[in-house]
């Protein structure tokens, strides 16, 4: 994919491509997003494509190679087929010791095959040593190995005159993940050479020579300018993966795409001036009419380039940083995004696999779970660039929308006004909920369960829920004992029922930021601290806990690593007949406060919550409550990478 770019700026006109700095040129004509693209297949299909390329190489040398056997070794092949004895008594080319040599193989070779005939018990293997013995005493057989052995040691002196790839070690990496699953011998022996810190620096040596060398073997003198010829296989489902700009009469290189055929090569880069492409002129041309020349060539394409001047850094293999995203994005609706085609829509919570971020403003990605059907990596906004861009939009919108806003606050209190603005506040203040936030997977300790946390608006079920959990298994779930200023019952016990503790004890332990969620009652201070959850994880069991939202930060910023659901009320209606069953009445004005509630909670901690059951039938929604729980013992889950640390 080679698209558009205007210099930076935003070129004027009606249609909506001339909205944006870059044009993809691969993509359909319409608007279709990039992650609709087919999918180029797994990792050994990428190994398979880089054999495919070597044999195309050979074969545009007419035939014969860089690589191939030199006629003299193909006079030899002739002598060897006319003379059924060369090789074994007749030292024609190769001298006796090599003949001898030959000899001494076959013979090793007969004396294994007899001393396995002697461990064979049964008749049917008897005779199949006995076949195999015949064989190899055949003076056809003895000619045909001599022939092997002469053609096999011509090839192995053939060395490449040229690096066949530049990318080693996207290679090794790929078959190290093949090997992953592997349990045979041979495959953990070459995943652990693979793997040596050796043989990792070998290959990132020859990958950084093989840059150098390619450029060097391509350079001509074009025009009185240095420049070099580089050719790239363009196919409907690999598309080359650039975007070019205009910079005066030139048409420039502009980005370089992960996951495409120019990235891939290592043969195109940015700040490379095309000056031919399959022997047409393009300088001089607007980035459109490259566009539409394009759109009309496939295969090969050769591209004449003057290099760039800046110099190239060796190549090095990037990390992938995993980020869940705090907020939605549509390319369509951004008009400072370079290319429409190539930006990546997301929602917020959506895991996205950040593998470049050399431009800062704009760093390339996948979604997680579309790595199969996104063959190139699409833009998103870098962190720092949608920063800027959230703090402006909380500054601006807020002047325009003021008489709206106090026509939204008439109808409420002054406490709940100042509540309000105090979560906001929060909301805002907190940088990773406007961007991203680097995660990792987890898979959590059979013997230490993370706590699940039910958020959920009042009745919306989530409290009979938990007692549900309580009820059914007790020896897997428990709750956190609770702390108390108020004085013990009759019937209770310290560390049972409540932890009993005197108001400075309390007040100074909440000061000390020990309770994820505490209130007052009947001027009695109530708690729940990380203490008394982390009890219940050491003793085995999952803590359940009801919260409310505010309470998730206090628990996110602990060492418990929770698991956080939000469990969502269904429809009005809906919900009006589930609490009739449970013989509660709610008026119209209540039901519509439980859903709006919910739809706030979801709007503001949305990304927070690692799951969602619509509490739509009651068995329906504790089966797969169940579910999600159990998942945790079998499948990794995504958390803060800053939980690991």
């Amino acid at each position: 994919m080679i698209t558009s770019h205007m210099n930076g700026y935003v070129q004027e006109g009606s249609a909506q491509a001339a909205n944006h700095r870059e044009r993809a040129v691969d993509c359909p004509g319409d608007d279709t997003c990039l992650v609709k693209l087919p999918h180029c297949g797994a990792q050994m299909e990428r190994i398979q494509h880089y054999q495919e390329e070597l044999r195309k190489r050979r074969d545009e040398d007419g035939g014969r190679g860089k690589h191939d056997i030199d006629p003299s070794a193909s006079l030899r092949l002739k002598k060897l087929s006319q003379n059924p004895k060369v090789g074994v008594d007749n030292p024609t080319f190769e001298g006796k010791e090599k003949a001898a040599k030959d000899i001494d193989e076959l013979e090793e070779v007969l004396q294994a095959v007899k001393w396995v005939q002697q461990c064979l018990t049964d008749a049917q293997s008897q005779q199949d040593a006995e076949l195999l013995l015949q064989l190899l005493a055949k003076d056809d057989f003895k000619c045909a190995y001599s022939i092997y052995a002469v053609v096999s040691q011509k090839m192995n002196r053939v060395n490449p005159t040229s690096p066949l790839t530049v990318q080693a070690q996207d290679l090794c990496l790929e078959v190290q993940k093949i090997l992953k699953s592997s349990q045979q011998r041979e495959g953990l022996e070459l995943r652990a050479l693979l793997t040596n810190p050796h043989l990792q620096a070998l290959m990132q040596a020859h990958d950084s020579l093989a840059v150098q060398e390619m450029a060097e073997d391509n350079v001509i003198q074009y025009l009185g300018e240095t420049v070099k010829m580089v050719r790239l296989q363009k196919t409907r489902d690999t598309p080359l993966g650039a975007t070019v700009r205009n910079d005066m009469d030139s048409v420039v290189v502009s980005r370089v795409v992960k996951g495409g055929t120019a990235e891939q090569s290592g043969l195109l880069n940015e700040g490379d001036e095309i000056l031919e492409i399959n022997g047409t002129s393009v300088r001089g041309k607007h980035v459109n009419e490259v566009h539409d020349l394009l759109q009309q060539m496939h295969g090969t394409l050769t591209f004449l380039l003057i290099p760039s001047s800046q110099m190239k850094p060796a190549p090095h293999r990037q990390t992938v940083m995993h980020v869940r995203a705090y907020f939605d994005y549509d390319p369509s609706d951004d008009p400072f995004v370079p290319c429409r085609e190539l930006g990546l829509s997301f929602q917020k919570g959506d895991i996205l696999h950040v593998i470049s971020q050399d431009d800062p403003n704009w760093w390339q990605a996948y979604r997680d779970g579309d790595e199969e059907n996104q063959l190139l990596a699409g833009l998103i906004p870098g962190k720092n660039f949608q920063q800027q861009r959230e703090t402006l939009k909380k500054t601006i919108p807020d002047k325009n929308q003021e008489p709206q806003g106090k026509r939204w606050y008439v109808k409420k209190g002054k406490k709940q006004k100042k509540k309000s603005a105090s979560t906001l506040s929060k909301n805002t203040d907190a940088d990773d909920l406007l961007t991203y936030e680097e995660m990792s997977l987890y898979h959590q300790p059979a013997n230490r369960k993370r706590p699940v946390a039910l958020i959920g608006p009042t009745n919306s079920g989530h409290d009979e829920l938990r007692r549900r959990l309580l009820s059914v298994e007790p020896d897997k779930f428990a709750v956190a004992v609770p702390h108390t200023t108020r004085s013990p019952r009759l019937h209770e016990r310290n560390g049972r029922e409540y932890h009993f503790v005197s108001r400075i004890g309390f007040e100074a332990d909440l000061a000390a930021g020990k309770f994820i969620e505490s209130g007052e009652y009947e001027k009695n201070l109530y708690g729940t601290s990380t203490d008394s959850v982390r009890h219940v994880v050491n003793s085995g069991r999952i803590c359940v806990l009801c919260l409310h939202t505010r309470s998730l930060r206090l628990l996110r910023s602990s060492n418990l690593k929770p698991f956080v659901i939000f469990i969502a009320p269904p429809s009005q209606e809906r919900l009006r007949t589930l609490l009739a069953t449970e013989g509660k009445s709610a008026k119209p004005e209540e039901l519509k406060e439980v859903t709006e509630k919910a739809r706030e909670m979801e709007q503001s901690f949305g990304p927070l919550f690692d799951a969602t059951v619509v509490n739509m039938e009651p068995n329906e929604a504790f089966l797969e409550l169940r579910r999600l729980i159990e998942k945790l013992d079998t499948e990794p889950q995504w958390v803060p990478t800053s939980w690991l640390c």
